[in-house]
């Protein structure tokens, strides 16, 4: 166990403190680390025995692939906004 990083409610806390801060500062930026952490929860529920640096590299690695994820599925999304070329009050 390395200490607190080894714990998976340690994990869970920073993924809804991400979450939070997703919230209030919107811009998907927050949301691949919240992501990543709620996944490091999992990991290290299975593998308990890997070092600080191991996980905090696996930690990055996770979150890198979330948000790499997120930005390839809300990319497709429009915002439906219609550009107008011509003015309702020009007259021809």
């Amino acid at each position: 166990m390395t200490g607190l990083l080894g714990l998976w409610w340690v994990w869970v806390a920073i993924a809804l403190g991400l979450g939070l801060a997703e919230v209030m500062l919107p811009g998907f930026i927050f949301l691949g680390f919240a992501i990543g952490a709620l996944l490091m929860a999992i990991v290290v529920t299975v593998f308990s025995t890997l070092s600080a640096p191991a996980l905090l590299a696996l930690f990055a690695g996770l979150s890198l692939i979330a948000w790499i994820g997120l930005r390839l599925v809300f990319k497709r999304q429009s915002s439906g906004a219609r550009i107008v070329t011509r003015d309702i009050n020009d007259t021809k």
